[in-house]
């Protein structure tokens, strides 16, 4: 490998180094002549103009820096003359002042017997000579006006964030561009291949820097720098993104099913789904056979939803089981939530994607009271979540009928006092239906009920009222946000796969996404809606994302798939809006939480109690309180153990809204309303 050498730095007289405990491997002539009396040219090196280090002939580029070795740099070989071409500025007025890491470097009224070019202290390298280059400006051609103060300013810590290699490999134009604009009375000698007048056109070298685009070193070549992040009023939506308007084409809804603990939810979820053919008599015939060898016949139509071997003992759900079917308006994702107070975390991951929901109610005597208590129940608890996940429009399906013999006292009793407690969680009346049915039984499901004792109710179905949904809006014309829900690695075949639920924006096969908070860039090779291959995914579409390009490990639950222009923010201190729910213990300055925002969940310490806010009309009400007590609202700063992908609910609601819990209890809901340090 050749050696680096120095050439024209004017060393301290009292300098002093054993160079005998260095073996250099070659011989030294001691008549010849020192690099100060004549510099030795030898033409089987070129030499770098940015790290002056001598490469052989045969590179294309820098060993050290990585800069291409073009005609500009076969100018600078070992000439005195050429050497000095740069710095050659005597009839230029160059006064500019560098500041460095160490020391400021004051280059002023350079000479043109530049060859033997020092430094203060000594030190020749290539941050030195970007700095040099950065603050030399190039003055206009004879004749034209200018002023002689010509200086160039370089932002205080401008250099700190400065990618070497990006300059090395952009600088060669830059330079070349501004030696070819010096007029001829600089006794600049540059090679008429490598130069071209622009009429006089005053130009530096600063203002060429200036336009350079830095990567961020995060070591892989495909990463994005998240603090380039645009202003989403910029974003363009391209034609395909924006759906087409088909005559026969379902909308699609995501629908929630949630409510206490054995309600109902996975029989009624499985019934409908039977009654509507995406279960079959041989698949049924099936789970029946199944539940009744375990002793429980009951459990059939939730063994369709309830795969898992755990499941179907413990009888309960556990995790969010996704299935679909069509009614006459809407293509329906079921989304059928765990009612176990330990799986509320699952049951907010995947209700947070919901449009509408069903809330379901147990009839019986003791199991509705139960699910209303304000400690164990989860009646009130969901209802809460689901308002708070942003929807507005709520089924009320008071199940079991049949268990207290269709009774009308019992069925407005619950409207009663539940209607009340709705209400007060923000839903409308008008938004509201009320259905009595029997999954069991299937009374009121997809028809009128057949039971005389149900006579009494004259309003629709299950299904009709899933029909009666106004369709929920989408963000077709947004860039990209997919928070994942799930992912799917396949080591065998080296493929991974993002799932859930796309909240704006759309994409398609060869797009650019950009994966957060890894910041890198993946390719979507192909998408899966309804575990079927589709050519491009919409706002509102649950699909599965596989992505080339990327390590797995990069790609995790809780994470965002972004349009790599507009990336989504990664911060652990932030500011929150949040009300305390009922029966909630305080909420103190220094208090440990859960911290739940779309399928992330972090622990949280509140740092800071702002100001108490007025219920009714959202102004502060006192500011610095000690503490926050049950249905209060105040706004809060809380910081996380670890950052997570976040946004303000300004820009986008899916990703702004959080749920604070505690000891296995939610005891606050809220927004985040400003993002105080990013990153």
């Amino acid at each position: 490998m050749p050696r680096k050498v120095n050439y024209g730095l004017d060393y301290d007289d009292d300098y002093d180094d054993n160079y005998d405990e260095y073996d250099y491997r070659y011989e030294v002539d001691e008549n010849a002549e020192t690099p100060s009396q004549k510099e030795t040219i030898k033409h089987s090196v070129w030499r770098c103009s940015i790290c002056t280090y001598d490469n052989d002939e045969t590179m294309s580029s820098c060993d050290i820096c990585g800069v291409l070795h073009g005609p500009l740099l076969n100018n600078s070989i070992y000439d005195k003359k050429r050497t000095a071409n740069i710095f050659d500025l005597k009839s230029s007025r160059v006064s500019s002042t560098v500041v460095g890491r160490d020391e400021a470097v004051k280059v002023s009224s350079m000479r043109s017997d530049s060859s033997n070019l020092s430094t203060e202290k000594g030190k020749h390298n290539r941050l030195d000579e970007i700095n040099i280059l950065k603050n030399i400006e190039v003055g206009p051609p004879a004749g034209s006006r200018t002023s002689d103060n010509c200086s160039a300013s370089v932002p205080e810590g401008w250099l700190d964030h400065v990618d070497e290699s990006s300059v090395a490999v952009n600088l060669r134009s830059s330079v070349k561009r501004s030696l070819s604009l010096m007029p001829k009375e600089r006794n600049v000698m540059v090679d008429d291949s490598s130069s071209s007048r622009n009429g006089g056109e005053a130009n530096s070298l600063t203002s060429n820097l200036e336009n350079i685009s830095f990567a961020a070193k995060s070591g892989h070549s495909n990463d994005a720098n998240p603090g380039r992040a645009n202003s989403r009023a910029q974003y363009k939506p391209e034609k395909w993104m924006l759906p087409e308007k088909a005559e026969h084409s379902l909308t699609q809804l995501n629908l929630a099913i949630v409510g206490h603990v054995d309600s109902g939810k996975s029989t009624l979820s499985g019934r409908l789904l039977h009654l509507l053919g995406r279960i079959s008599q041989k698949e049924m015939h099936k789970y029946e056979k199944e539940a009744k060898l375990q002793g429980k016949g009951s459990f059939a139509y939730a063994w369709a939803l309830d795969e898992s071997a755990e499941e179907r003992e413990r009888g309960i759900t556990m995790t969010v089981a996704v299935a679909y079917f069509d009614s006459k308006r809407y293509h329906v994702v079921v989304l059928d939530s765990p009612g176990h107070k330990d799986f509320v975390p699952n049951m907010i991951t995947g209700a947070t994607q919901a449009d509408a929901s069903i809330l379901v109610i147990d009839a019986s005597i003791g199991s509705f009271e139960a699910g209303m208590d304000g400690t164990k129940g989860q009646t009130r608890e969901h209802a809460q979540l689901i308002r708070s996940f942003g929807v507005d429009q709520l089924i009320v399906a008071v199940n079991k009928m049949d268990a207290v013999d269709y009774s009308k006292e019992r069925f407005d009793l619950i409207i009663s006092q539940l209607g009340t407690f709705l209400c007060s969680c923000g839903f409308k009346d008008s938004s509201v239906s009320w259905i009595p049915l029997s999954a069991v039984e299937n009374q009121n499901l997809v028809s009128a009920p057949s039971n005389f004792r149900l006579s009494w109710y004259h309003g629709p179905n299950l299904l009709d009222a899933i029909d009666s949904f106004q369709p929920p809006t989408r963000e077709f014309s947004k860039p990209l946000i997919m928070p994942i829900c799930d992912v799917i690695k396949s080591p065998s075949q080296g493929q991974v796969s993002a799932c859930g639920k796309l909240e704006a924006g759309a994409v398609r096969s060869g797009s650019k996404v950009l994966v957060m908070p890894s910041a890198t860039i993946a390719t979507v090779r192909s998408l899966e809606l309804d575990s079927q291959a589709c050519p491009i995914g919409r706002a509102g579409d649950n699909i599965a994302v596989s992505l080339n390009g990327i390590d797995g490990n990069h790609v995790m639950a809780g994470g965002v798939l972004c349009h790599p222009d507009f990336p989504i923010a990664f911060a652990k201190h932030l500011e929150l809006k949040v009300l305390v729910l009922d029966g909630a213990t305080p909420i103190l300055i220094g208090s440990q939480l859960e911290f739940h925002i779309h399928h992330a969940k972090e622990a949280a310490r509140v740092a800071r109690i702002s100001s108490l806010l007025d219920s009714k009309t959202g102004k502060v009400a006192k500011k610095a309180p000690r503490c926050i007590l049950a249905k209060q609202s105040a706004v809060v700063e809380v910081i996380l153990q670890e950052a997570i992908c976040v946004e303000e609910f300004s820009k986008c609601k899916a990703l702004g809204r959080v749920f604070l819990r505690t000891l296995g209890r939610t005891v606050a809901v809220g927004i985040v309303t400003r993002i105080v340090e990013e990153q």
